[in-house]
């Protein structure tokens, strides 16, 4: 049997799953309510770091003095030093909380990145040496909601020292993943093209607050396990 075109694929796909011009894209036609996602990821029993301490944003209160045209402009040296302060504004300036909203008895939250339906398919983890968020170098999850890292793993230091060899003294990881059920609830098979779409966003919103401290944000196309 013969291998299809992978972008043959793709463009099946989006030619598929594209609004018309004479008529909208297929879709449910209605919500079930009943069976609406979580916006919120959580890891109950893994240890949890408050990013939320206010000496937090005193320490990295930096920030507060950048202006908007500063932003695409690369300083000498970096207004904000590496730590768990950094990563504390780093995130919530591009993954946290804007505000929340209320009509009736429904109450949602706004998010600095903007998503397709507001329905934020788009997880956020940071890998960090030890030291800042623990005792050991680990992954973490960022819980939004509460602006707080989960603890996901921790490993040695000398696997640390390999995996990060390449990247200068300071550098972490971030990393983005989906969860498509909360684009397809509601968009169906819509889902996947909206959740490339909010990563994308994600990443514009790192980019940015990665320059509100005068950091240098690099893409990496791909990572050892």
């Amino acid at each position: 049997m013969p291998t299809r075109d992978t972008l043959a694929i793709v463009r099946e796909y989006h030619d598929q799953t594209k609004h018309q011009f004479n008529r909208f894209a297929r879709s449910l036609g209605y919500l079930d309510w009943a069976t609406q996602p979580n916006p919120f990821r959580a890891f109950d029993g893994a240890r949890r770091v408050d990013l939320a301490d206010p000496l937090l944003a005193v320490r990295a209160g930096a920030w507060a003095r950048v202006g908007y045209d500063d932003l695409f402009c690369r300083p000498e040296q970096p207004r904000v030093d590496p730590g768990l302060p950094a990563v504390s504004t780093f995130l919530r300036y591009s993954l946290g909380l804007s505000a929340w909203k209320q009509a009736g008895p429904s109450r949602w939250a706004l998010r600095v990145n903007p998503s397709s339906g507001n329905l934020h398919p788009t997880e956020g983890y940071v890998v960090l040496g030890g030291g800042v968020a623990g005792p050991r170098p680990g992954v973490y999850h960022y819980a939004p909601d509460d602006h707080a890292l989960d603890e996901r793993c921790a490993f040695d230091d000398a696997s640390w020292t390999t995996a990060m060899a390449a990247l200068p003294d300071g550098a972490f990881l971030a990393g983005l993943t989906s969860i498509h059920w909360r684009e397809a609830w509601k968009y169906g098979e819509r889902a996947f093209r909206y959740c490339q779409h909010d990563i994308g966003h994600a990443v514009a919103a790192m980019r940015m607050a990665a320059a509100l401290m005068g950091w240098e944000f690099r893409l990496v196309g791909g990572w050892s396990s």
